[in-house]
């Protein structure tokens, strides 16, 4: 185990030393099982995590345990208590009992707390026997009735009494803050249109801290649910870390949102952060990871200036929980104490993610879903469809084309080589729609003309690196591009010439000059060629129906032709649902490999792709595609080369 490193200056008696014990990402691992494989996984979770928090908190004169969100939504058993179960009064969630059982002193929100709607999200708060804070989203008020609220209180101050190293007691007023994206509204509009609003990250802490410090606050630290991303601050930014680590008052922070690690070798020579101490702007800062891969530890030096206890040292280790650690004395409870406090809700969700819906004939997964046609994006597609052309059936609608977008969702990436959708031949159940799908989205619809299509499918693109023809030894995805935003549109036909430049980076940001993006296809700088609708080209002034999600036609992932205006339908029933009762409707499903789309021919290049290391052979032939593999990396994906 990593041990927090003494702090420069940490010498004198009167000093206190301050641990900050952080989770961040949870998504529901609360139970040290994986329900997508209905198995024990003792690697990563919530009781994973315990016994190290109770060693790191033996190991300390004070410590704090505090949450930073993102932790309702991500798991089957989170599925199953917001949507079967619900929240009973005097019954806390299940997150909620865990939390309160391990002593959590203080959370924040993130944006995935927020996917089941704002009255479950109301209801689970309830349940907590710790404040949770959120400074930057407010309570809309009903037009002309006021100001807007705040959805929660923006900070909370704890009163503790902390030990010096003399072994005295002085107390102590300690401020806790919290940050989520203000793109909740765009991501849940759904849910949240006309209830709630947000602001600005850095505007909205330089405002708040003042008030904290003004209230005698000895220590700031900030819960920031958002990631480490530009070092200047721009209104209304999703990854708001760097910038908020300059506001004036702020002593430490807790970041998280993009699942990465921190301090890591990922983020070195990044402006503004010192991975070795693990601080951004001389700050002591942590990310850790997600679904418990990792605890965050944040030591800070405290020496009384004057009236008030300042910080006047800090460091910060981001611990995997997977690594063994020396037995110690216990502070705290441990493993045995969260699987207690949440037994009940896991037998309820084993039974619930074992119920059946049919049959597939064939595996489904998305091993190659990134570089070919897949059975399980198609069978996605199919049900959204089929579901979208009955609800459209009678309006004015029915006349344009409908197609259906879908995306690998669980493709490896940050998550690892374990975090692939990967459903056997044989029976459906619960647990394998959620492993087809495993966000709660809900089903949404846009109308787009032909120009946006195109950019849609050139913005989709952008996960290819650029491929110089004849040269060897070039990676083919753009690590910094989630699968889920890939999306694959089914009813067309297209190929991608990696060749060329991509239109729009990994965040959706064109790289070129809107007027050149305008005339990207009568100048052929696009990747997409050969865009076709049943055999007819695709004209810009052509126009379209795509079945979609919700939080991709509100504009989440920043796809042209998506916002809400583009929207022409949403319902509240989950994509998971409608695939559910496709597959019950259709009892055995069969799902064609449909010839859609494939990468235009670049004279056998030879490029480098990775994978799930549970591909097999048998299905690399099914592509179609000339792949051959030659290992596996350090990470655990299985190495393909590719020859286009």
């Amino acid at each position: 185990m990593n041990v927090l490193r003494p702090l420069p200056g940490y010498t004198s008696l009167n000093q206190i030393c301050l641990r900050i014990l952080a989770t961040t990402d949870l998504h529901m691992n609360i139970c040290g099982y994986d329900y997508y494989r209905d198995q024990p996984n003792d690697l990563s979770g919530l009781p994973r995590a315990a016994d190290l928090i109770a060693a790191l908190r033996a190991s300390a004169d004070n410590s704090l345990l505090v949450d930073n969100g993102d932790f309702l939504q991500g798991t089957p058993m989170g599925d199953y208590v917001a949507l079967e179960k619900g929240v009973a009064p005097g019954r806390p969630h299940p997150a909620i009992a865990a939390m309160n059982r391990l002593g959590f002193d203080a959370g924040t929100l993130g944006n995935h707390d927020f996917n089941y709607g704002l009255d479950f999200l109301t209801d689970t708060l309830a349940g907590a026997a710790f404040p949770i804070v959120s400074a930057n989203v407010m309570r809309r008020a009903p037009r002309g009735q006021g100001p807007d609220e705040p959805l929660l209180a923006p900070y909370a101050i704890l009163d503790r009494h902390l030990r010096d190293r003399a072994g005295d007691s002085h107390a102590l007023r300690i401020g806790i803050i919290g940050f989520l994206p203000p793109q909740i509204t765009t991501w849940d509009r759904h849910q949240l249109h006309g209830r709630i609003t947000t602001r600005d990250i850095v505007e909205t802490a330089m405002i708040q801290v003042a008030r904290m410090k003004a209230e005698g606050a000895d220590v700031i630290l900030a819960l920031c649910h958002s990631g480490i991303g530009p070092a200047h601050h721009a209104s209304g930014m999703e990854n708001a870390a760097v910038p908020l680590a300059a506001v004036d008052g702020i002593d430490a922070l807790v970041t998280g949102h993009s699942h990465m690690v921190f301090p890591s070798e990922r983020f070195d020579g990044h402006q503004a952060t010192d991975t070795l101490r693990g601080t951004i702007h001389g700050k002591p800062a942590v990310m850790s990871g997600a679904g418990a891969s990792h605890l965050g530890a944040i030591d800070l030096a405290l020496e009384r200036r004057g009236n008030r206890w300042q910080v006047v040292s800090g460091a910060a280790v981001a611990h995997p929980v997977n690594r063994p650690h020396p037995p110690v004395d216990r502070k705290g409870p441990g493993d045995g104490a969260v699987r207690s406090a949440i037994a009940r809700d896991h037998a309820a969700t084993l039974a619930y993610i074992r119920r059946g819906v049919g049959a597939t004939a064939q595996p489904l997964d998305t091993h190659f879903a990134q570089i070919a046609p897949s059975r399980a994006l198609a069978l996605i597609a199919d049900a959204q469809r089929d579901h979208l052309r009955r609800v459209l059936a009678d309006s004015r609608l029915a006349a344009l084309p409908l197609l259906s977008a879908a995306s690998p969702i669980k493709a490896g990436g940050w998550h690892g080589p374990d975090h692939y959708t990967n459903v056997p031949a044989g029976k459906l159940t619960v647990r394998s729609v959620a492993d087809l799908y495993c966000f709660p989205n809900r089903i949404a619809a846009v109308r787009v003309s032909g120009r946006d299509l195109r950019n849609w499918l050139e913005r989709a693109a952008g996960m290819f690196q650029r491929i110089t023809p004849n040269r060897p030894g070039q990676l083919l995805l753009d690590p910094r591009f989630p699968s889920y935003n890939f999306d694959v549109i089914h009813g067309l036909t297209w190929q991608i010439d990696l060749s060329r430049p991509a239109l729009f980076g990994p965040k959706g940001q064109a790289t070129l000059h809107p007027a050149l993006l305008d005339t990207a296809v009568s100048t052929g700088i696009g990747r997409i060629r050969d865009l076709a609708w049943e055999g007819t080209p695709v004209s810009d002034d052509m126009e379209f129906i795509i079945a979609t999600n919700d939080f991709r036609a509100n504009g989440g992932g920043h796809f042209p032709g998506t916002g809400p205006g583009a929207v022409v339908y949403q319902a509240p029933i989950t994509t998971r649902d409608i695939l559910m009762n496709h597959i019950r409707e259709i009892r055995m499903v069969a799902p064609r490999l449909p010839r859609s789309w494939r990468f235009a021919p670049l004279g056998g290049t030879a490029v480098i792709f990775e994978t799930s290391p549970a591909a097999s052979p048998a299905q690399a032939r099914e592509t179609g595609l000339d792949l051959r593999r030659t290992g596996t990396t350090d990470q655990g994906f299985a190495r393909f080369e590719l020859v286009l």
